[in-house]
């Protein structure tokens, strides 16, 4: 049923009205089956799309996950794994990654990565679909929708499974909070398609809220507005429900605490992409534009350890890109055509570590069992 919400005013509160949370009101732009952002419409990543990804970037990442990816199946797997993409997009990532290791075979004979590429986009599985088609028919990917995936057993058993998401939690709905007359409050959403939508305040619809504040030892000043990632948290507790053994890595841009709700973000992270610009306007284009939040690592880490994860690894992505092989990809060439593949190399290698600091915004998590 729908909440009660209402509109703060300089003598207390104005009127009330029927709202949503904030996280429904995001799971429905986003998720809705007919109209939702991730559910309908056009290929929304890359150059027709609202917004790039590292993997637009060259195939530096991709050469420093192939990396990572072989050392496991060496050291753990002993043999193949497999390679699940959740939120996989046009699947351009996976391909790279296939490619990567096809290049290093020699290195480990006998060893495959298998892909499994996992999106709720139909239009970006047909896209995914394209992109393998063509490639080495010993190569027989997988193309699923997330729920699908949960509940595909034989999956999660035999061989190893590494579950990568680049770029997935930023965008699972989030509930927004603030401070309002030294009460924490949660934002809803009133109001319907045909007249607008607009914020109310509401009281906290979900007691595990304040509970991850105070876990993270976030405080927040009066009017202050941050994000609580409630959806991320459960996602990796089922992961850990149905994987006995195996690899979560995460890529995404976020932060700690601390940094997650400094003074200076008195209005949260989240954001709206549409066309490759950025706005923080939520509440026109519905089903047409992006919403995100940035990611809060301390809270995904907590959640990480109570699921039974192990963290291994966990610093910026540029630091893992140094860690993992980005400067082997560097070379000396003479050539004096920009668009050469040697040049276009070092561009990319210079881009993710060196350009305008978004590869120290996004940071690498990697979770064993």
């Amino acid at each position: 049923m729908p909440a009660v919400g209402w509109l703060p005013g300089d003598t207390g509160v104005q009127e009330h009205f029927r709202c949503m949370t904030f996280k429904q009101y995001m799971n429905f732009c986003l998720y809705d089956n007919q109209h939702g952002y991730y559910r309908s419409g056009s290929v929304r990543v890359g150059k027709q799309g609202d917004f790039y990804t590292s993997s637009a970037v060259g195939s530096v990442l991709a050469h420093c996950l192939s990396n990572v990816l072989r050392s496991y199946a060496n050291d753990v797997a002993q043999g193949s794994i497999r390679l699940m993409e959740w939120g996989a997009g046009t699947g351009r990532l996976s391909k790279q990654i296939q490619d990567s290791w096809k290049i290093h075979l020699n290195r480990s004979p006998g060893y495959k990565c298998l892909p499994v590429l996992v999106d709720d986009h139909p239009g970006h599985l047909e896209e995914a679909k394209r992109s393998f088609s063509a490639d080495d028919p010993t190569c027989k990917p997988l193309f699923l929708a997330s729920e699908e995936a949960m509940h595909k057993k034989e999956l999660w058993q035999g061989t190893p499974t590494v579950v990568l998401a680049n770029e997935l939690l930023d965008a699972f709905p989030v509930h927004r909070v603030t401070v309002w007359t030294g009460r924490l409050v949660e934002l809803g959403v009133a109001g319907n398609a045909e007249e607008g939508f607009y914020e109310v305040y509401m009281p906290i619809s979900d007691e595990r809220i304040p509970l991850s504040l105070q876990r993270d030892g976030i405080t927040l000043v009066e009017g202050q507005r941050t994000e609580v990632n409630l959806e991320a948290e459960q996602w990796l507790g089922r992961l850990g429900e149905i994987m006995a053994s195996g690899r979560v890595l995460i890529i995404d841009y976020g932060h700690e605490a601390k940094e997650y709700t400094a003074e200076h973000r008195m209005n949260g992270t989240l954001l709206c992409y549409s066309e490759h610009r950025a706005s923080d306007t939520p509440y026109i284009r519905i089903g047409e534009q992006d919403i995100t939040a940035h990611v809060p690592f301390t809270s995904l880490k907590h959640a990480a350890e109570v699921s039974g994860w192990r963290i291994t690894y966990y610093d910026t992505q540029k630091q893992f890109l140094m860690d993992y092989g980005a400067f082997e990809l560097l070379q000396n060439h003479g050539e004096t055509d920009p668009f050469g593949e040697k040049a276009r190399i070092n561009r990319a290698v210079r881009q993710l570590l060196l350009s305008d600091g978004m590869s120290e915004a996004f940071k690498v998590l990697i979770l064993d069992k």
